[in-house]
């Protein structure tokens, strides 16, 4: 199984592991409600170095991602990105990512736990004769994210860069640990959310840098665990148990946000805009709160009555709202907030009931 560099740092702050992906990854330091607590009233530090990135270099690289992913990159300008998606013919999901716009190269980043699945997506439409690269960064480089409303204290004091004005996937370049990096807004907790992406060299004195500025912020380690639920009440929805094969983009509130409608052709991009064009959208991605404490997997079937009406993607305990809440894709004429539905978890239905996304909004 694969370790980030920081697996010792990991096991001394008591990190109980978990396997995602093939990698041994912390699920928690002993104290997922703490861990919560600190990224929603301080900040947290994450290590998502297991997540997928991939770097697309050569005289070509726009001109060939623009004609297979479904998002319009051209308008991007280095220090921009977007959301995107890679689609099948039939419009379904293979994988969903951020995309940062360089001088020379493109970075795509996995939203979500997949692997290497965009990069051996991606690479069987890399014809020959395309003066494009791919290199697979999964492993040479690292990735951390410091979540929180300090974060940006945190990020100004340990590696001397100013973030309070970047946007959503916007960044700008530093020199962390002697090598360039990339310092990241993005979107994973609903709180201000910094990644800090650097060649694994550096990713320990990054690490060192970071925990050291976080300190008097009493910053804690963040596992799988406490970052399920931050995601989830913040409404965002990750490739894997959300963003997959059963799902087209416009089911998963992706409009204007991971796909165009006008920028031409791309794998899929005919149903897409044919559901856009006669509003028939099968399923809807929504939030459910349950009654019971019951915390259904990936997979549980949605009731309305006696009829089966669609599934649950992902569930977690809340601690801000102290029940059970997740993302569920219940036909569209049950997607309503306020709309009754049961799941069927472990031979017993459990009462839930539709809910508007997010869960939870930054005050």
């Amino acid at each position: 199984m694969k370790q980030s560099r920081l697996h010792a740092q990991h096991g001394q702050l008591g990190a109980t592991f978990e396997e995602v992906t093939g990698w041994e990854v912390p699920a928690n330091y002993g104290d997922v409600e703490a861990e919560h607590h600190a990224v929603r009233h301080a900040v947290g530090i994450a290590d998502l170095s297991h997540r997928g990135k991939l770097l697309v270099t050569g005289d070509d690289r726009v001109k060939w991602l623009q004609g297979v992913i479904s998002n319009d990159i051209l308008p991007l300008q280095p220090g921009q990105g977007c959301y995107s998606s890679f689609l099948t013919h039939k419009g379904k999901m293979l994988t969903y990512f951020r995309l940062y716009m360089q001088t020379e190269a493109v970075m795509l980043e996995d939203v979500g736990e997949i692997g290497e699945t965009t990069f051996q997506t991606l690479r069987k439409f890399l014809l020959y004769g395309t003066k494009a690269k791919m290199e697979n960064c999964a492993e040479s480089w690292g990735l951390l994210l410091i979540s929180g409303p300090k974060a940006p204290h945190v990020v100004q004091s340990a590696f001397g860069v100013d973030v309070t004005d970047l946007k959503p996937v916007t960044f700008v370049t530093a020199q962390i640990g002697g090598h360039h990096a990339l310092v990241l807004r993005t979107e994973e907790t609903g709180e201000v959310d910094i990644e800090v992406l650097l060649p694994t060299d550096s990713l320990l004195a990054a690490w060192t840098s970071a925990m050291q500025a976080g300190d008097k912020f009493g910053m804690r380690a963040i596992g799988t665990r406490a970052r399920e639920a931050l995601r989830i009440e913040a409404g965002l929805p990750k490739a894997g148990p959300d963003l997959n094969e059963e799902i087209v983009p416009p089911e998963a509130n992706l409009e204007e946000k991971a796909f165009s409608l006008n920028k031409g052709c791309y794998p899929g991009q005919e149903v897409v805009a044919r559901m856009d064009t006669y509003g028939n959208v099968r399923r809807k991605l929504v939030g459910l709160v349950l009654i019971d404490s019951v915390v259904p997997t990936h997979g549980a079937k949605l009731y309305s009555g006696s009829r089966e009406v669609g599934w649950i993607s992902s569930a977690v305990p809340s601690p801000q709202l102290n029940k059970t809440i997740a993302f569920g894709f219940p036909l569209r004429d049950f997607s309503k907030p306020g709309t009754e539905l049961t799941v069927e978890f472990e031979g017993s239905r459990h009462p839930a009931t539709v809910q508007t996304l997010p869960f939870y909004t930054k005050q």
